[in-house]
């Protein structure tokens, strides 16, 4: 495997910046999300990693070598795109092999077939090696694509959304199977999502992007409880993070603009009023819509809770986040 360094990256496309002086470094055995909306360019530092894109200026060093220079060959990196890149003509075990018998690998036919039958194994699909790509399921389909990536053990696994257009059950089940993956083989990758909890169970580091610039980067953990500004704390949580007028309560430090509250930031039953506007029953726990000075708040409850819509209650804040006018952070 191996440690990817991006200095000072820069790329356009005609008038439009897609990045601008992108700096990050993923460690060797690392699993890093890149984590955005559409156009924070996620899929463009994939791009200029692969070697499918060139940088307008900067450095991408793979192994402490200069890769800019490297064809998309001779950086021996695997991606994997959010649509199924199989060829529907051949079988899986066609499928799986193919990126073997290049030219350049020149890898043995025996070694081919050991290949193919570890990765079949470790997908759990090697009951489908004989079936043609057509005959899959989307999941399945999936995991051969994946499949053809992990076949070739190259310095560093690319992934673009590969789990977007599945369904809930399935995108769960392979999350933690491509962790899984990624820790037994000691990979280093990089994994492009917008869904934070993609970023949240999977990741090692996350980078969070924001029209091309790198807003922050740190441990997941690091990500959600020390956010750097008002658009990274609403990039992780569910329920999303409630931005609210700082002086709504008091007690705000100087030069705060807006208090951020996560639903453990808020305590139940006693402080400022509120009303329950609508009550959510989820199973394992309850998700309130308050209202509080005509304002919308959202929390988590416990499961089993007598609150009805119409009902006033009390809150109290605990460690909240504040933020000044500019949407930075500011310590309390």
């Amino acid at each position: 495997m191996a440690e990817v360094i991006l200095k000072n990256i820069c790329k356009s496309f005609g008038s439009q910046v897609a990045l601008s002086d992108v700096s990050l470094t993923i460690p060797d055995s690392s699993f890093v999300v890149l984590l955005g909306p559409t156009g924070a360019g996620k899929t463009t530092t994939l791009r200029l990693v692969s070697g499918l894109d060139k940088p307008d200026s900067g450095a991408i060093l793979i192994d402490g070598i200069d890769a800019v220079t490297q064809s998309p060959a001779q950086r021996n990196v695997a991606m994997v795109f959010q649509q199924y890149s199989l060829y529907p003509h051949m079988s899986v075990r066609e499928n799986l092999s193919f990126p073997l018998k290049s030219p350049i690998l020149r890898t043995p036919a025996d070694e081919i077939a050991r290949k193919v039958d570890e990765v079949a194994e470790t997908l759990q699909i090697s009951h489908k090696l004989d079936n043609k790509a057509t005959e899959l399921s989307g999941g399945e389909m999936q995991r051969v694509s994946i499949g053809r990536a992990l076949v070739r053990n190259p310095r560093v696994y690319l992934m673009d959304e590969p789990l977007s257009s599945l369904d809930a059950k399935l995108r769960s089940d392979l999350r933690i199977e491509l962790k899984r993956i990624q820790a037994s083989l000691g990979a280093t990758m990089l994994y492009v999502t917008h869904d934070q909890t993609e970023a949240m169970t999977m990741a090692t580091h996350v980078g969070v992007l924001d029209h091309g610039e790198l807003a922050q980067f740190g441990t997941p953990r690091d990500i959600y409880e020390d956010p750097a500004s008002i658009y990274v704390a609403s990039r992780l949580g569910s329920p999303k993070i409630n931005i609210l007028p700082a002086d709504l309560f008091p007690g705000a430090p100087a030069g705060a603009a807006s208090i951020g509250l996560r639903s453990e930031h808020i305590r139940l039953g006693e402080g400022h009023e509120a009303q329950a506007v609508r009550v959510e029953h989820l199973g394992d726990q309850t998700r309130l819509h308050l209202k509080i000075n005509d304002l919308d708040l959202t929390t988590l409850t416990e499961a089993h809770t007598k609150i009805q819509p119409g009902d006033c209650l009390k809150i109290a804040l605990q460690s909240p986040l504040y933020f000044g006018a500019n949407g930075e952070r500011i310590n309390s």
